[in-house]
């Protein structure tokens, strides 16, 4: 089963945009980048980079795991599509010892549509591998979430470079608020931290502040793939 198909994150980005009261030129400036490609991508034209998107979510004060969760005005995010049920039949009285009618709509799939539709929903306890929301994001980065509790301000991911991937397609390093862990599980990255530069190998583990000036790359012939979390804000 392919991991599950989230809303473009374009469409939230623009509802935020609009609710901070930000113009599409405004928010632009605000990030060094063109009214055109922040249009782009919330038109669903484009996919930004991960430093992008964190400039933009840094911008409008909001968190990078709200973008995977259904808005009013957004598409909700729904499981591989079923067919329709058939008609229920109005509950009515049930003989003495006879065996009580099935449901024609599965009670999980209607938790599951009621909570798909809900941006506080708890994501597990347990996510299988079939069932991961997924962003596609530009430069050749793929973010799957792993996990989310409603009221924690983390990042849960699994996290994927593939080969000549990078967080950000101009060689600019990134900041953004929060604390970050990543791990490793194959291939291999690149990471620049500040004026130093590492080279991470399966195994190994990064741990930082985010503020600190960043980026990832993947220069190898195979996916780099990982998982990181990225916890709230540094106070």
């Amino acid at each position: 089963m392919s991991p599950a198909v989230v809303p473009p994150v374009g469409e939230r980005i623009r509802q935020a945009r609009l609710e901070h009261g930000t113009s599409l030129r405004a928010l632009a400036r605000r990030i060094g980048v063109s009214a055109s490609l922040v249009s782009q991508i919330e038109t669903g034209k484009s996919q930004p980079s991960v430093s992008t998107l964190y400039a933009i979510t840094t911008a409008l004060d909001i968190s990078v795991e709200s973008l995977f969760d259904a808005r009013q005005t957004g598409t909700p995010a729904t499981a591989a599509p079923v067919a329709p049920p058939g008609p229920v039949a109005p509950p009515g009285p049930v003989a003495p010892g006879a065996p009580a009618a099935p449901q024609t709509v599965p009670h999980a799939l209607t938790a599951l549509t009621a909570s798909a539709a809900d941006p506080g929903r708890r994501i597990g306890p347990l996510v299988g591998a079939g069932g991961r929301e997924r962003l596609e994001l530009d430069s050749g980065v793929v973010w799957e979430r792993l996990g989310r509790v409603p009221g924690a301000d983390a990042d849960f991911l699994l996290v994927t470079y593939r080969p000549g991937g990078a967080s950000s397609g101009s060689g600019a390093l990134m900041r953004h608020p929060g604390t970050e862990y990543g791990y490793l599980t194959s291939g291999e990255l690149i990471l620049t931290l500040g004026f130093d530069e590492y080279t991470v190998r399966p195994g190994d583990a990064v741990c930082f502040e985010s503020t600190t000036p960043h980026r990832y790359r993947n220069d190898g012939g195979v996916p780099a793939v990982g998982v990181w979390f990225v916890s709230g804000d540094v106070q």
